[in-house]
């Protein structure tokens, strides 16, 4: 997919990609337009993805909310569990080639769990993938990632978002991978780890990079509904919290050649 906004960098020898946590609602795509606002130029990224799976009312994704993050800055929209809580995205996903489901869906899925991307003079591909931990039963995460990569034995700038729950499935998918792709970024537990490493062949690792949304809710939820629901064990439906919002990403230097890992960084902003 060509078209991705070129950014200069100071550094030729590096390219720097931006990744940012599980965006949670109106008060996750807001605050993402506000802090890039001042982010990329300071930073100067050359690829800014975000998992987006919980981008309306903490369920899914729609037209408006991938337009909302588009003009914020984000290039690729990652997703998850949620990929089809809103039925708008089964038609939008098969025409923007931006939005990409996990891989490891059954034959047929609408979507498509890779894409592939220019980016200055670099080809990228990215790679959405997702768990079996306490997760839905999809296809093997670790066979579909291998199919992948031999169809595209030729690209060595791969970035991985590993969509899971357990932290034993996202480490076990990083060293798998290792020297076989740049980064493998973990979404979906909304909690930010302190566990970034390169590992020894090349391939910069996290194990969560956290949420994008309301910092005092309960993983963006409101908590006093989380809450009841726990105590109470009845039905409760969720709301996106509101409040203080906070931002979670974390920025991936790669050798522009080899594709490998030189630098990882974890990002977290708050407003208060």
């Amino acid at each position: 997919m060509d078209g991705l906004v070129d950014h200069h960098v100071s550094d030729e020898s590096m390219l720097k990609v931006l990744f940012i946590g599980d965006v949670v609602g109106l008060p996750g795509t807001s605050y993402t337009t506000n802090v890039l606002k001042n982010l990329i130029p300071r930073l100067q990224p050359d690829l800014v993805i975000a998992n987006g799976e919980n981008a309306v009312h903490g369920r899914g994704l729609n037209r408006p909310a991938s337009d909302a993050l588009y003009d914020a800055g984000v290039e690729i929209i990652t997703l998850g569990n949620h990929c089809w809580d809103q039925r708008e995205l089964i038609s939008l996903i098969d025409v923007d080639e931006r939005i990409v489901r996990p891989a490891n869906y059954p034959p047929g899925t609408p979507g498509r769990g890779y894409t592939l991307c220019r980016v200055l003079d670099v080809e990228v591909l990215v790679i959405n993938l997702m768990g079996r931990t306490f997760l839905p039963a999809l296809d093997c995460p670790f066979r579909a990632v291998d199919s992948i990569l031999q169809e595209y034995e030729g690209i060595s700038h791969v970035i991985v978002d590993m969509h899971a729950e357990a932290t034993s499935e996202k480490l076990a998918m990083g060293w798998y991978l290792d020297g076989r792709v740049s980064a493998v970024i973990g979404t979906h537990t909304h909690v930010q780890t302190a566990d970034e490493r390169i590992l020894p062949g090349g391939t910069a690792v996290l194990t969560d990079v956290g949420m994008t949304g309301p910092r005092d809710g309960i993983l963006g939820m409101d908590r006093t509904l989380v809450t009841r629901r726990m105590v109470t064990q009845m039905p409760v439906r969720f709301e996106v919290a509101s409040g203080a919002r906070q931002f979670s990403a974390v920025m991936v230097q790669l050798d522009r050649q080899t594709g490998k890992a030189l630098h990882i960084e974890r990002i977290y902003i708050s407003e208060h």
